[in-house]
């Protein structure tokens, strides 16, 4: 058993009086009250979020947050006949921006658009002010920067704005691009430059056809744009919030009857003539006699559309059937396919020709001087004889006005006067007046095409309803297009009118290759070895479109071949040339010649395998 412990000895007080401890619950009630405090003033500034401002605050959410902005169709492409791209698109972007971002109640910059636009004018190529007037707008919620730019440009504003970003964050800089977008968008660009843009035109800033088929079209290529509306915070898109889009319908491509081929032959061969010879102008048309399209129409100058400030607007046109002009000895074959079809005359009919021939208050006379000719009617068409016509002309009536009457139908019949049908914009449908408004000097003139002005279209579709047979083929420059379906739609047939007959056509075909193949024709410049030609050349009083008075001349040659078994026609005009020669002959035939030939190699046609030496052009009156 273990002995009990002795107890300790107990320890003395000291002496003064006894110490007590503070009560914490002052202390408790007090830091009670505090978070009471701050709870109160938590909870009363939540009642005023979520019960008195919720609207107002919820409304600048939203407007901080979504954007909604124009999804910009997909323009369609442009093609020749084969599919080759003449006028497509390439990614770009156009820069947006939303003004009431830019407002000093949204940024707290009292001069945020002021300061952005000084940013962006050099990036974008602008001029301040303008950039300023278009931010500067608190009513409104989208505004146009700049359209079609490349990526780097949005590339360097990105940039711009994350270091503006970085300068806020560290408070040495102010954010004043949140509000600029990039819509994802497309840049019209012509891959062959200058090629046939005439006929292409342009599009506009606007991203609207601004001249040619490109404004002819536009509704078809332009498609259906769309919208999308979508989440953004500083300037940039949230990828997992919620958004609304409504997609676009891209546009409808179109398959012209253009070559690409025979549209460069013929603006190369045009281009090249009218700089030797000083000219103001020249077009080439080339079509296919068979079914009326148009293989090229070109022109000279021209001018590129991927940029147009090089050009002013007088050039932006399309001179092959915007200009109206006189074309001279081309237009005999209309008097000879009438006189042929009224039965007034064959082409073997004797027809003496003076030096000089009165008629009205003035004398006629041919292109030079000569002495009587006896011609036949072959042979007024070969040497281009201005007073044979004008005889061959008065045997169309019994008196002249009966003539001139005859003489209109056919005009009119065979196009002159009225559109071609392709519907171009600004196309001229030519001046024919009315036979009983033609003067004293114009029913002499008229049958040798002075006193009456076409577009190059026309007058070639003259020489490819010869080729046809006397069939007129309204001309064509759409062969097909494909819709957003993918689906291929041909173009309607041409309409076709008989003109004259089968047999009128062939005769005057006859003709035509005599003015090719005759040693004394004036058309040898257009001679093709292995095919036969047939052709006319033309050179007229140029009427100065600034003035309104005869100035200079209109040279030209009309023809198709192979004349046996027709496929193509060729018209080439040059419009005042100042160098050197400026017959029809010698300024367009080589012209001829060379498309002509281009142009039957390209489309494989084979030589014709015959020869033809040429009608009669002359008689003797002693026989």
């Amino acid at each position: 058993m273990t002995a009990p412990r002795p107890p300790q000895p107990r320890r003395s007080r000291p002496d003064g009086p006894a110490l007590r401890l503070g009560s914490p619950r002052p202390r408790l009630r007090l830091i009670g009250l505090a978070l009471t405090l701050i709870m109160v003033a938590f909870s009363v500034r939540l009642l005023q979020v979520q019960a008195v401002g919720a609207s107002s605050y919820t409304a600048q959410a939203t407007v901080n947050r979504y954007v909604t902005v124009p999804l910009t169709a997909e323009r369609g492409d442009i093609t020749d006949r084969d599919g080759a791209a003449l006028a497509t698109t390439v990614d770009a972007y156009d820069i947006t921006a939303d003004p009431l971002l830019f407002s000093e109640e949204e940024t707290g910059i009292p001069d945020a658009p002021e300061r952005a636009a000084a940013l962006l004018a050099p990036i974008l190529g602008r001029d301040a002010a303008e950039l300023t007037d278009l931010l500067d707008d608190p009513d409104s919620r989208y505004a146009v920067l700049a359209r079609e730019q490349l990526p780097a440009v949005w590339r360097q504003i990105q940039d711009l704005r994350a270091n503006l970003a970085e300068q806020e964050a560290k408070g040495t800089g102010e954010q004043v691009l949140s509000g600029v977008f990039a819509e994802e968008n497309s840049k019209r660009v012509y891959p062959n430059a200058d090629l046939a843009a005439a006929v292409l035109g342009f599009v506009n800033g606007e991203g609207v056809g601004g001249g040619g088929l490109e404004a002819q079209l536009d509704d078809q290529l332009s498609g259906e744009d769309g919208d999308i509306t979508y989440a953004q915070s500083g300037g940039r898109r949230i990828p997992t919030a919620e958004e609304t889009e409504n997609p676009a319908v891209p546009g409808t491509d179109v398959e012209l009857t253009l070559d690409r081929d025979i549209q460069w032959a013929a603006q190369h061969a045009i281009e090249a003539q009218v700089e030797e010879s000083a000219a103001d102008s020249g077009y080439v048309v080339v079509q296919d006699t068979t079914t009326g399209e148009l293989l090229a129409l070109a022109s000279a100058p021209g001018y590129d559309p991927n940029d147009l400030t090089a050009v002013d607007g007088q050039g932006l046109g399309n001179p092959a059937l915007q200009d109206a002009f006189e074309l001279g000895s081309t237009s005999k074959v209309i008097t000879m396919a009438a006189v042929l079809e009224e039965e007034a005359a064959t082409s073997d009919t004797h027809v003496t020709v003076p030096n000089r021939l009165p008629r009205a208050d003035r004398s006629f006379a041919d292109h030079e001087e000569h002495e009587t000719l006896y011609l036949t009617l072959a042979g007024v068409l070969a040497q281009s004889s201005n007073i044979g016509t004008i005889l061959a002309a008065e045997e169309l009536g019994d008196t002249q006005s009966e003539a001139n009457e005859v003489l209109h139908s056919y005009l009119r019949a065979f196009g002159f006067g009225s559109p071609t049908g392709l519907g171009f914009p600004g196309e001229t449908p030519g001046i024919l007046a009315d036979p009983e408004d033609w003067n004293a000097s114009q029913q002499y003139t008229i049958p040798f095409g002075q006193g009456l002005s076409v577009n190059a279209v026309q007058a070639a579709s003259v020489y490819s309803t010869l080729a046809g047979g006397g069939e007129r083929v309204t001309p064509t420059l759409v062969r097909g297009t494909t819709g957003p379906d993918g689906e291929y739609r041909s173009a309607p047939e041409p309409e076709r009118q008989r003109v004259v007959s089968q047999d009128t056509a062939t005769e005057l075909t006859r003709m035509l290759e005599t003015v090719v193949a005759s040693p004394d024709g004036t058309g040898a410049a257009a001679r093709i070895p292995g095919y036969r030609v047939a052709g006319k050349t033309g050179t007229a009083n140029r009427v100065d479109p600034e003035t309104g008075v005869y100035d200079g001349y209109t040279s030209s040659f009309a023809g198709f071949a192979p004349a046996d078994d027709p496929r193509v026609t060729v018209y080439c005009v040059v419009q005042n040339p100042t160098d050197g020669p400026y017959t029809g002959s010698e300024v367009c035939g080589p012209v001829f010649n060379e498309v002509m030939r281009f142009s039957l190699a390209a489309l494989e046609v084979p030589p014709t395998g015959s020869e033809f030496e040429g009608l009669p052009i002359t008689f003797d009156p002693d026989a």
